[in-house]
C-alpha cells in the first residue's frame, strides 16, 4: 500500500511539473529577426519617415514597394545605421541596437546592398568575395557565383572594382558579395536597377538560394513585380508610413487596380 500511495505521489510530481514547463514553453515571449519601434527621421521640416512599427521574423521575405520618395531607402539604411533615425528603437534578434554602429551591425549578422554600390580601388573581384565569404574560397567556387549573377567569371574574377565597371557591373558583384557573406538579414536596395533581362532571372534565383537557408531572412526594397511575387510580405509605403502589410496576392491585386507609374516587368 505504501509503494503503490508513492507510485501515485510520484505521478503527480511528474504531472506538476510538466505542466509547470508547459506554461514557461506558452509564456516565452517569441524573439523577432528585427523589430522597428516608433521610428521618426525628419530632414529640412519634413518628414521622411513618420512613426514606423514593424516586425519581422526569422526565415521570412519581406519586400518593401511604394512610390518614389516614400521612405523605403531612408528606412533600410536606418536598419544599418548608415542613417540615424531622430527618434525610436531599431532591435535585432532581441537586442536593442539602436546605439551600434555599421560594423558593430555588420558583426552580429545584418548585410546590406547599397543601390549605389561602393568603388574599391587596388582591390579585385576575387579578393572581394574571399573577405565577404571569410574563408578560403578556390576560383571555381567564386566564379560559380558570379556566373550566379550574370558575369563572365573568366573576365571579371581579377578585374579591380573601380571605375571601369559600370553600376550594373558593381551591383552584381554587390549582391554576390552579399549572397556569400551569410548574414543572417540580408538587405538589398532596388537590387534590378541596372539589371539586364538575362541576369535578372539569375537574380531571382540568387534571393531563393539566399532565403532556403535556415533562419535567414531577406528585406529587398524593389518596384519589380516579380521579385514582390516572390515575398511572404510585403510592406506598402506611402509619404513616410507604412500603409499596408500583407501577402503578394493581395496587395499587387490592390496596386494592380491603379495606375502603375513606377512598375517594371520583365
Amino acid at each position: 500500500r505504501l509503494t503503490k500511495t508513492l507510485k501515485v505521489i510520484s505521478n503527480n510530481i511528474f504531472r506538476s511539473k510538466n505542466i509547470a514547463n508547459k506554461n514557461k514553453t506558452f509564456k516565452r515571449k517569441e524573439v523577432k529577426m528585427l523589430e522597428l519601434k516608433h521610428i521618426m527621421f525628419e530632414r529640412d521640416n519634413k518628414k521622411i519617415l513618420n512613426d514606423i512599427n514593424l516586425k519581422i521574423d526569422a526565415g521570412k521575405f519581406i519586400a518593401i514597394t511604394g512610390h518614389n520618395g516614400s521612405g523605403k531607402s531612408t528606412l533600410a539604411k536606418i536598419i544599418m545605421g548608415i542613417e540615424k533615425q531622430d527618434s525610436g528603437q531599431v532591435i535585432f534578434e532581441g537586442q536593442d541596437i539602436t546605439n551600434k554602429t555599421i560594423d558593430e551591425r555588420a558583426r552580429m549578422g545584418i548585410g546590406f546592398a547599397f543601390q549605389q554600390p561602393v568603388k574599391f580601388k587596388g582591390i579585385t573581384v576575387l579578393d572581394l568575395i574571399r573577405l565577404s565569404a571569410n574563408k578560403k574560397m578556390d576560383r571555381r567556387e567564386a566564379c560559380r557565383i558570379l556566373s550566379q549573377v550574370g558575369l563572365c567569371a573568366k573576365e571579371y574574377i581579377d578585374r579591380e572594382v573601380n571605375d571601369s565597371l559600370s553600376g550594373g557591373e558593381l551591383k552584381r558583384i554587390e549582391i554576390a558579395l552579399l549572397a556569400v557573406r551569410g548574414s543572417k538579414l540580408c538587405i538589398f536596395d532596388e537590387p534590378e536597377a541596372g539589371i539586364d533581362l538575362w541576369s535578372f532571372q539569375n537574380l531571382i534565383q540568387v534571393f531563393e538560394d539566399i532565403q532556403s537557408r535556415k533562419n535567414r531572412s531577406t528585406l529587398i526594397i524593389s518596384h519589380q513585380e516579380r521579385i514582390l511575387k516572390i515575398a511572404d510580405e510585403i510592406i506598402l509605403m506611402k509619404d513616410g508610413e507604412i500603409q499596408e502589410i500583407g501577402r503578394p496576392e493581395d496587395i499587387l491585386k490592390e496596386e494592380n487596380a491603379q495606375v502603375p507609374c513606377c512598375k517594371i516587368q520583365y
